[in-house]
């Protein structure tokens, strides 16, 4: 028994994001600017890690990952992304304490650090600009504007 071919379809938000950001990594090539970035994303929820993961990748990124704060921290250094995407709500060392120590370390001062959270009011904003973050995005965040951010930047 053969199945009839079906043809590609985008269902859901999480499709249409990584077709859009597909998109946008090739228009980003055709002009000449950088398509891929180096993103680093912190995070302890392993479904909300490998989601943004690999829409990333799908988008033509170069990602790598880490499950806590001193993770985090490490890997920083180790890979030093363009930018690191971080939970704030992390084991071992909150994102808040993660942005203090890399903007002390001058290896690590020209990375954009993003802060990544279900709190978004203005305080929990000027918290993290405050801690070292460059931005800060309020779960859930909406693949396609996430996609526009990295283009952005």
């Amino acid at each position: 028994m053969t199945l009839p071919a079906v043809a590609e379809q985008a269902h859901g938000p999480a499709d249409q994001a990584a077709k859009a950001a597909a998109g946008a990594t090739v228009d980003a090539r055709a002009d000449g600017r950088l398509a891929g970035r180096r993103v680093l994303v912190v995070e302890d929820s392993v479904d909300a890690r490998l989601g943004v993961q690999l829409l990333l990748e799908q988008a033509g990124h170069v990602v790598e990952t880490a499950v806590d704060g001193p993770d985090g921290l490490a890997k920083l250094g180790q890979f030093h992304p363009d930018i690191a995407l971080i939970d704030v709500g992390l084991p071992g060392m909150d994102g808040y304490e993660l942005a203090r120590v890399a903007r002390s370390r001058p290896d690590m001062r020209d990375i954009r650090l993003v802060a990544i959270t279900g709190y978004g009011q203005a305080e929990d904003r000027h918290r993290a600009l405050a801690a070292g973050f460059d931005l800060h995005l309020a779960k859930p965040v909406d693949p396609i504007a996430l996609q526009e951010l990295l283009t952005r930047l």
